[in-house]
């Protein structure tokens, strides 16, 4: 009887509507017959698109993936605000027929200009945040007044694809590249507020982090799911240092390799053995390398 190696690698799965990033894992589990997976950044139920999934020792490189930037199609709707910044949460606000008139295509255009770039985003108070070592969304859903901080992100596109107006509302298809950490329901109210008639999300799909696109995942997760290799994602978000398998041992055995900082192409690059396997991420520790974080050996 021959037996089926451990699950091992990344996965990309496009999430549908209506389910939670755990709801993704567990069917994952289900699926690969191991309870070893992790993500690198949740989407909210409404949302859709990619998901990256660590399996099996991969799951160590998911540490190196959820500072990726990140790109969203989305529609945001002018004259209507919820508690959720979303169309999952409970409208708190209408505006009135003359104010929603008032807002033109040109203010919204000078409203996402004034949101581009470097920016103090206060997140939804609907977040996975932890205050005080609660989720932010479990204290706002009891009724506790949810304070959260202002943080710095980067919207470097927020690109206008579509504007279209209603009686009640404006809906704004837009494009978000962005930061780890953006809220993306986050642009919605603060667009919203700044144009004097509120905004939530309705739609939102996540369409890359760093260098995946949701083009390439699955739709179903099967047992036999394509699972990219470590080295090879690792390869793709860190950059490569080529190592000797001698100089494989050695990290694997937490020695340093004595003046080979020169060598390295980034400051936390993956160690490559000349087989193509991932021996870890390493880093500068004055003229040597050091491992930082070995990967667990291939079983044969």
């Amino acid at each position: 009887m021959t037996v089926r190696p451990a699950p091992r690698g990344i996965l990309l799965v496009d999430k549908p509507g209506g389910v939670t990033s755990h709801d993704v894992v567990a069917r994952a589990r289900r699926a690969l017959n191991t309870r070893k997976i992790g993500h690198a950044g949740t989407l909210d139920p409404m949302a859709t698109g990619l998901l990256v999934l660590g399996v099996g020792p991969a799951t160590r490189l998911l540490t190196y993936l959820v500072g990726l930037d990140k790109t969203y199609e989305a529609t945001i709707r002018l004259g209507v605000s919820t508690d959720s910044d979303d169309a999952d949460g409970a409208e708190t606000g209408r505006a009135d027929a003359g104010a929603l008139a008032a807002v033109g295509d040109d203010d919204i255009v000078a409203g996402v200009a004034a949101l581009t770039g470097e920016i103090d985003q206060v997140p939804s108070r609907v977040s996975a945040i932890k205050v005080g070592g609660k989720r932010a969304y479990d204290l706002a859903r009891a009724g506790e007044h949810v304070e959260l901080k202002a943080r710095r992100v980067t919207i470097s596109r927020f690109e206008i694809r579509d504007v279209r107006h209603a009686d009640a509302a404006v809906d704004v298809d837009v494009v978000v590249d962005c930061s780890s950490g953006t809220y993306v329901r986050a642009l919605a109210r603060d667009l919203g507020a700044d144009l004097g008639v509120g905004g939530h999300l309705t739609a939102l799909r996540r369409m890359r982090i760093g260098p995946f696109d949701v083009s390439a995942a699955a739709t179903e997760i099967v047992a036999d799911a394509p699972l990219r290799a470590d080295a090879d994602v690792a390869a793709a978000v860190l950059g490569v240092f080529a190592v000797t398998a001698d100089e494989a041992r050695d990290l694997r055995h937490g020695k340093r390799l004595a003046g080979a900082a020169a060598r390295l192409p980034s400051p936390t690059p993956a160690a490559i053995d000349p087989d193509g396997v991932l021996v870890g991420i390493v880093e500068r520790r004055g003229e040597d390398v050091k491992s930082i974080m070995n990967m667990a050996e291939e079983q044969s």
